[in-house]
């Protein structure tokens, strides 16, 4: 192998890692559900072209998000010692490299929408503006999280309407499920960071109510998603896969507020990244059997 071809292949590792590629297992599965809901439940005719561009939506959506919030937040990443080894800091990418890579992908984000139809492409403005801006959000608010919901909440509603070129509430209950959903476990997230936002200044629901309270108010956004996902199920009559599938959901949304308690931080990444990726999969997978099989 030549050493051209290790450094491109070491290239793209560093830049999977910028991003985190690996979290696009939040977000993809609500995606797949609200493409599958137009189809079957809907009725819309499944087109191949549709479902890879509305993938290649979710990448590059997700990839500029990501690659901007690590831009825009080199110097507070460098400050605190959880963050300071991410690629920026670390001297691995260049910050106009990072930036470069978002208008990129920015664009192809836009571009993929226009092959669409104009319902998502005059949304898709209004979308980049959602999930770039809430880079910006620890700098103003606590809500923070919420703007993060907001932005990854757009992937059932997104698909479904890529598909449809309209909006119903079956898809939007899915994505109020997904809002409160990401900003519950946005919340424990941030617990880790408490007092380096105070100290910074920078604005989170930790650091505003401290760790119990902020465990309290992810608790009730969780309780809510619970709501959502029960609702969601009920207006559309799903058959018991669904139902399996919610209570795999609900158990898991539990389970990761077990890990996390006011004393004991320890198993954060623990329900951030495991808990919830599971749990959207599990989710996703019942839900598309129970939309194909009823």
């Amino acid at each position: 192998m030549s050493t051209a071809q290790v450094s491109f292949g070491q290239k793209v590792k560093e830049y999977l890692s910028l991003i985190k590629f690996s979290h696009t297992v939040f977000a993809l599965p609500f995606a797949l559900i609200g493409f599958t809901l137009a189809v079957v439940y809907y009725d819309e005719p499944f087109e191949w072209h549709l479902f890879v561009k509305m993938l290649l939506c979710m990448v590059f959506a997700r990839t500029a998000a990501m690659a901007f919030n690590r831009y825009l937040d080199r110097r507070f990443d460098a400050l605190n010692p959880r963050t300071s080894q991410r690629e920026i800091p670390a001297g691995v990418i260049k910050p106009e490299h990072a930036l470069l890579f978002t208008i990129i992908n920015s664009a192809l984000f836009i571009l993929t929408t226009l092959l669409i139809n104009d319902t998502v492409f005059y949304l898709s403005i209004v979308a980049l503006f959602v999930i770039l801006f809430y880079s910006y959000t620890k700098r103003i608010t606590a809500l923070c999280h919420i703007v993060l919901g907001v932005g990854l909440s757009l992937s059932p509603l997104g698909a479904f309407l890529a598909v449809t070129g309209y909006f119903a509430w079956l898809p939007i209950l899915f994505s109020f499920a997904v809002l409160t959903w990401v900003a519950g476990f946005d919340i424990i997230y941030a617990l880790q960071d408490e007092q380096f936002d105070r100290s910074q200044k920078l604005h989170s629901i930790p650091a505003a109510l401290g760790v119990p309270k902020a465990l309290m108010v992810s608790n009730l956004l969780h309780a809510s998603s619970a709501m959502f996902i029960i609702a969601a199920g009920l207006k559309g009559d799903f058959g018991i896969l669904y139902w399996i599938g919610t209570a795999v959901y609900i158990g898991l949304l539990i389970y990761q507020h077990m890990l996390v308690k006011p004393n004991d931080l320890s198993k954060v990444n623990m329900a951030f990244a495991n808990t919830n990726g599971i749990a959207s999969v599990i989710f996703a997978i019942f839900t598309i059997l129970s939309l194909l099989l009823n």
